[in-house]
């Protein structure tokens, strides 16, 4: 049987009454491919269409309908497969993967089984607080999606909805490198940070355009691979953890009481927390796979390939690294920054000309905070980088503070116009004249007198003073100007 090669950290052994086990993950991630149409047809792929309205002949299956593959839907595959230094196959072929299901017209998926269109490669992780891990990638093929079944608008009556029938998916086959839910979780969003930066799939779990079977075993540490059971269609990185925690945990349970493993396919139930018996795990000979007969295989050239290579965009983890050093951002905000490729772009649009890392904060303080609370994506922000750097400005060069800056920056994200605008409008011009501050530093301590005296003894009183000017100055005073002059003056 085969070993794999890595064994996990200590720190992610899971512990049971005979002692440690470990955990052996691997992922099969289905990428719904960005096109406009679908992968053997015409017909359209547009999200939450009415139930069978997009659908073709071929993708209803009707006899003597002939499949013609989408020339685009390659393209996109073999441009993810160059994201994932990926060996890309210059033959493949496309293979009818056998099975009956109602919502799958012509009994037979269109897959790619022995000869995939992309090959080995690898990615690099990070799981949260833990170290680089590189994990394997087995193969991408491309298939057909299947139809969806729907079992709630009747209690005797299975719907079947059409629509997605033939959506082209890149199914991407991790190697069994990952020994944690942490890890596999980072490989889900790496993954999905890659493809939308290629523009290959959007990557939006929750529409199910990117959804993961996770195959879960454990072993004594370094020994030999158990049974797997693969948990389909986990559509989230937060149940992808719950389910790996929760199957890992009944492996154990079942091995250390005597039982044995039984291959399986399993479901994982969010409301409890727990995953469930779908069907025994089929193998390959079950699919009785055979080349489909209605179509050639593919074969790629050099310059097909060389053309997607030399169109490939900046991928995550490299515009990460160069956030880190051109703009000598730490590691956390670059890997928020790069996260996608609209919020890298503000970023680099707000930075600018300006200091990086007060663009960082304000993005990931005031600007992130606003978007979440109104569930907007960074597209769909109501302030520009360039609006949003108009008020950076006027921080930098002292007409506002920083506390009257954030009351700013919400009338801006409410579309009252822009900082100038409200700035002026509002009369918020920070008091800089050094005279008028002076005068009321003199009144706030003429009428605290006995605070005054204490302060000289005890500085941290300072701060009671400089809070009292500001509100004298209904907070437009300079407060470094209010505290060189409190100090002076207390002689602190």
């Amino acid at each position: 049987m085969f070993i794999a090669p890595r064994v996990a950290d200590e720190k992610d052994w899971l512990e049971g009454e005979t002692g440690p086990w470990e955990l052996i993950i691997g992922l099969e991630v289905h990428a719904q491919v960005a096109s406009n149409a679908k992968l053997f047809s015409g017909a359209p792929t547009a999200f939450g269409a009415e139930p069978n309205t997009q659908v073709s002949l071929v993708d209803a299956g009707l006899p003597g309908m002939l499949p013609v593959v989408n020339e685009f839907c390659v393209e996109q595959a073999v441009r993810t497969g160059l994201g994932l230094n990926a060996k890309i196959n210059k033959f493949s072929r496309f293979d009818r993967k056998n099975y009956f299901y109602v919502d799958l017209p012509q009994g037979y998926q269109i897959s790619q089984f022995e000869h995939p269109v992309v090959g080995e490669g690898e990615i690099e992780i990070t799981p949260e607080g833990g170290e680089p891990v590189t994990v394997g990638i087995e193969r991408l093929h491309l298939e057909q999606d299947a139809g969806k079944s729907i079992h709630d608008l009747s209690p005797d009556e299975t719907y079947v909805d059409l629509n997605r029938s033939g959506v082209a998916l890149m199914e991407i086959v991790s190697k069994p490198d990952m020994r944690s839910a942490a890890e596999a979780s980072a490989y889900v969003d790496a993954l999905r940070q890659i493809v939308r930066a290629l523009g290959t799939c959007d990557g939006d779990m929750e529409k199910g355009n990117l959804r993961a079977d996770v195959n879960v075993s454990v072993r004594k540490p370094g020994g030999e691979l158990g049974t797997r059971c693969e948990i389909k269609n986990v559509n989230s990185l937060r149940f992808i953890r719950q389910a790996i925690g929760y199957e890992a945990r009944r492996h154990i349970e079942i091995l250390e009481a005597g039982g044995e493993i039984d291959q399986e396919t399993r479901l994982f139930d969010p409301n409890k927390g727990e995953t469930r018996t779908m069907r025994s795990k089929e193998d390959a000979h079950d699919y009785r796979y055979f080349p489909d007969p209605d179509l050639l295989p593919l074969e790629l050239s050099d310059d097909f390939i060389a053309r997607i290579k030399a169109d490939l965009p900046e991928l995550p983890a490299a515009r990460k690294a160069r956030f880190m050093e051109q703009y000598g951002l730490p590691d956390y905000d670059a890997g928020v920054l790069t996260a996608d490729k609209a919020t890298g772009d503000y970023f680099e649009a707000l930075a600018s000309g300006r200091d990086a890392k007060i663009a960082s904060n304000w993005m990931m303080g005031e600007l992130f905070g606003r978007l979440n609370n109104d569930e907007l994506g960074i597209d769909d922000s109501p302030v520009s980088a360039d609006t949003l750097g108009g008020l950076i400005d006027r921080i930098a060069d002292k007409t506002i503070s920083g506390k009257i800056a954030k009351d700013v920056f919400a009338k801006m994200f409410a579309g009252e116009g822009t900082a100038d605008a409200i700035i002026e409008r509002d009369g918020l011009k920070q008091v800089t004249d050094m005279g008028a501050i002076e005068a009321m530093v003199d009144k706030v301590l003429a009428d605290n007198p006995d605070q005054a005296e204490k302060a000289k003894e005890n500085p941290k009183l300072l701060g009671f003073f400089v809070g009292q000017v500001m509100k004298q100055s209904q907070g437009k005073a300079n407060p470094q100007a209010v505290n060189t002059l409190l100090r002076g003056k207390l002689g602190l």
